[in-house]
């Protein structure tokens, strides 16, 4: 039995995997809150991820009715970009800066003009460095918080300090890393350089935690936090790594053919290759795998958060905005919103705001608004595809995960918009599993040390083929018209 955590923006979830027989056989959950302020602000208390740690992980061992004792190995997978500071004696300095945090904008701007622009930034990482990655938030807190800067020891990714606060070492792995815009996705290295244009003492790379494999082992459980949790002592923790590539191998998404879409607070598109193939566009973030390859991925911050910022306009719960939304035709009768709500990744338009398009007093309806944010956000991971797809990334088939997943309206409109049939896998909570899968593989190759990820994702993952959809000609053809408006709306506003 394996333990699976995904620390995300709004909440973690805990699953237990049997490995063997590959049924999940219990699931926990637990809410975090957003600190928001003005310029872009986004952080949180890591308090409140290992709260809800271990209350996610208690009601997912109370729900398996299971003995945590008999818990091989956990996996976490975290939120990417994210900045934890810890002093000398592990204490963290300050809230966590997120990745959907644009108040670093402007620092990254600087850094990547130091890189010489976004090909620069493609040429030395084989990412373009974006104002969600780690690196600004560095050059951020070094200007506004000198005092709290000159106190940091170690500096870590979210899931990289649950890791710590787990086993009580400093470690992280390819794949969260390749989001930092301090390493090299193609040599799978640590870039000092511009962590001392940062920072010349030499302070920031002397505080970078150790480098590991996707199936190397962390350590193990500390015993009193073991104790406190009720899990074995001897459970192995896994690497882990960031969101996306946990869903990736909680999808199967693990060789050549797979896309992966996830419907979360940020929408990700993201596919696997065996060679580090960058792409010349400057969105396509060509990443390192949690699986030992590279997954090439596109990621927007404005999907499920847009929606929920609608529905708390309208005062409507989930299942009242969709019955809206599913009123309204395609195109929303000419009302398009561009959903930035607190900028956008891709396109790279961080100081971007949100804009209502086409209004007049005869389509001004709550079921156009709640049609138009659904669509607006799914146009902006059309995009996002037609990037993966110059890139020579092709799917037979789009598998789609996260809580937007369960909507059968969102699941058309996205197999329609893309022109391509989608379906989701059996467990939503892909990245969830990931983190199980992971752990199990990491314990196996303890004693094999061929033991196959590729075997435990067979075994482990599964297609609900009852939520299987074909795109329809006709309404592909309507939304290609609306698609075109979008975008030359996103171009008029903003140029690209």
């Amino acid at each position: 039995m394996y333990l699976g955590i995904d620390c995300g923006t709004q909440g973690t979830k805990a699953l237990l995997l049997d490995a063997h027989s590959g049924r999940v056989l219990g699931q926990g959950s637990a809410n975090h809150e957003l600190i928001s302020g003005p310029n872009g602000r986004r952080e949180q208390e890591t308090e409140q991820w290992t709260s809800a740690f271990e209350k996610a992980t208690a009601a997912a061992l109370v729900e398996a009715g299971v003995d945590g004792r008999t818990v091989l190995g956990i996996g976490v997978s975290g939120q990417q970009h994210g900045l934890v500071m810890l002093d000398a004696e592990g204490q963290v300095l300050r809230p966590a800066k997120l990745w959907c945090d644009t108040e670093s904008a402007n620092e990254n701007q600087r850094l990547l003009d130091w890189l010489g622009g976004e090909q620069g930034s493609l040429e030395r990482f084989g990412v373009v460095i974006a104002p969600g990655y780690t690196v600004s938030k560095l050059l951020w807190m070094k200007e506004q918080h000198p005092q709290l800067f000159e106190r940091i020891a170690h500096v870590l990714l979210p899931h990289d300090y649950l890791n710590y606060w787990l086993t009580g070492r400093y470690i992280s792995e390819y794949g969260d890393a390749s989001g930092t815009g301090y390493f090299n996705v193609r040599t799978r290295l640590w870039d000092f350089d511009i962590l001392r244009y940062v920072d010349s003492t030499g302070r920031l790379e002397a505080a970078l935690p150790e480098l590991i494999e996707s199936d190397q082992p962390v350590g193990r459980l500390r015993p009193e936090l073991a104790k406190r949790l009720g899990l074995n002592p001897k459970a192995i923790v896994s690497s882990g790594g960031g969101d996306n590539m946990m869903g990736a191998i909680g999808t199967g998404n693990i060789s050549p053919g797979a896309i992966t879409m996830s419907l979360g607070t940020s929408g990700t598109l993201y596919a696997y290759t065996d060679q580090p193939r960058i792409s010349p566009q400057p969105s396509v973030a060509t990443f390192c795998s949690s699986s030992g390859g590279w997954l090439p991925l596109i990621c927007t911050m404005s999907l499920t958060n847009a929606n929920g910022a609608i529905r708390d306009l309208l005062q409507i719960d989930l299942e009242q905005f969709n019955a809206l939304a599913a009123k309204a035709p395609i195109g929303a009768e000419g009302v398009t919103m561009l959903p930035f709500l607190n900028g956008e990744r891709v396109p790279a338009l961080p100081q971007a705001t949100a804009s209502l398009h086409g209004l007049t007093a005869d389509n001004l309806t709550r079921a156009n608004l709640c049609r138009a944010v659904i669509e607006g956000v799914t146009f902006g991971l059309r995009y996002g595809l037609d990037l993966l797809r110059e890139s020579r990334i092709r799917s037979q088939r789009i598998q789609l995960i996260g809580g937007g997943a369960k909507s059968p309206l969102w699941r058309q409109m996205v197999a329609d918009m893309m022109a391509t049939p989608v379906v989701c896998t059996t467990h939503s909570e892909a990245a969830a599993l990931g983190g199980a899968i992971q752990a199990a593989w990491c314990h196996a190759r303890q004693s094999d040390p061929h033991a196959s990820l590729e075997d435990l994702c067979e075994r482990c993952v599964s297609i609900d083929e009852a939520t299987a959809l074909e795109p329809s000609a006709k309404a592909t053809d309507a939304y290609e018209q609306a698609y075109r408006h979008y975008r030359q709306l996103v171009i008029a506003m903003y140029g690209q």
